[in-house]
């Protein structure tokens, strides 16, 4: 091993290195941490951003961003409560087919009309919102789940004593690992998220891959709130805001680049449960609140940006 071939795996799996160790030092200093229960209730409350930030990974690999996944998020949620009244296949429907819309038209504007990501996607950030308040009244209604409906157990099902949501997050991530790194999808969303112009002399389908990515993104992110939905047994308005920028950070964190063209889905993974198991860990002391999250969830990724920028510049020299 050359004396910089450990860089690659330092950014693939530095975050898999810090979760251990934040696991181990949180089992040490807390009696009821490394209990069977509290990890069961961190991968739960995991799962829903984790299927977010999966979405995002595919994105910001490509080059993009995508701030309306809160909003989708919430709006998924609401429309998948509201379909349950009539079953889960319309439940479900309604919340992919209005989380797909949303997706499509992000991807749109941003590959055919070169509209730059953060505006597109902060405008369908606030058009789903807005969406959201209208058919809710302004957040004074809220949808109910009926409660003989087989669409709870969606949410609230479990195998082996660990909940579905889980396991479908498992599932999907692995999905993700093989379409990533070996199929011509993930490989031209890695080569347009590593030089869009070259993918382009090349003869790769460009537009088509960066619409892909952000229907993907908007799929999973109501996915994720029809999840939750059925979880809750209703689509609670007010969930999702600043979701956008937890699956962010938890995708940085997990040794994707910002400025696109590496990553990996293992990583994200990663990086959700250590912002997962951060906050259980503040849970822990009990005389700190939950803001305190935030706050370490950004120095983390401040720290994590500034290692990636100096281990590039090394690889670089």
């Amino acid at each position: 091993m050359t004396d910089r071939s450990w860089l690659p795996l330092l950014r693939r799996y530095g975050s898999v290195v810090v979760l251990a160790l934040v696991v181990v030092v949180a089992s040490v200093a807390f009696d009821t941490f490394a209990t069977f229960d509290n990890f069961r209730n961190i991968a739960i409350q995991s799962s829903f951003p984790a299927i977010v930030a999966l979405g995002m990974t595919f994105v910001i690999i490509s080059g993009g961003i995508d701030l309306s996944v809160g909003s989708v998020f919430a709006l998924g949620g609401v429309v998948a409560a509201y379909g349950s009244r009539w079953g889960t296949v319309p439940a479900l429907g309604l919340s992919l087919g209005i989380a797909g819309v949303f997706g499509l038209i992000n991807g749109l504007l941003i590959a055919r009309t070169r509209l730059a990501p953060f505006i597109v996607t902060l405008a369908t950030l606030l058009a789903g919102r807005g969406l959201l308040l209208s058919i809710t009244e302004e957040g004074s209604h809220t949808y109910l789940v009926p409660r003989d409906s087989f669409f709870t157990l969606l949410g609230q099902g479990s195998i082996f004593g660990i909940g579905f949501p889980v396991w479908l997050t498992l599932f999907l991530f692995a999905v993700a690992g093989i379409v990533l790194h070996h199929t011509g999808f993930g490989q031209c969303t890695f080569a347009v998220g590593g030089s869009e112009e070259a993918a382009n002399l090349m003869g790769l389908p460009v537009v088509r891959t960066k619409i892909g990515v952000y229907l993907l993104s908007g799929l999973l992110a109501g996915l994720a709130g029809a999840l939750n939905a059925a979880r809750l047994s209703s689509g609670v308005t007010i969930l999702g805001v600043g979701l956008e920028l937890d699956a962010i950070s938890a995708v940085v964190i997990g040794g994707t680049l910002l400025a696109g063209g590496s990553g990996h889905a293992t990583g994200t993974l990663a990086g959700v449960l250590l912002l997962g198991v951060i906050q259980n860990s503040i849970n822990q002391i009990g005389t700190l609140n939950s803001s305190y999250q935030a706050v370490i969830s950004g120095l983390f990724l401040v720290v994590v940006i500034t290692v990636q920028t100096a281990l590039g510049e090394r690889r670089t020299r």
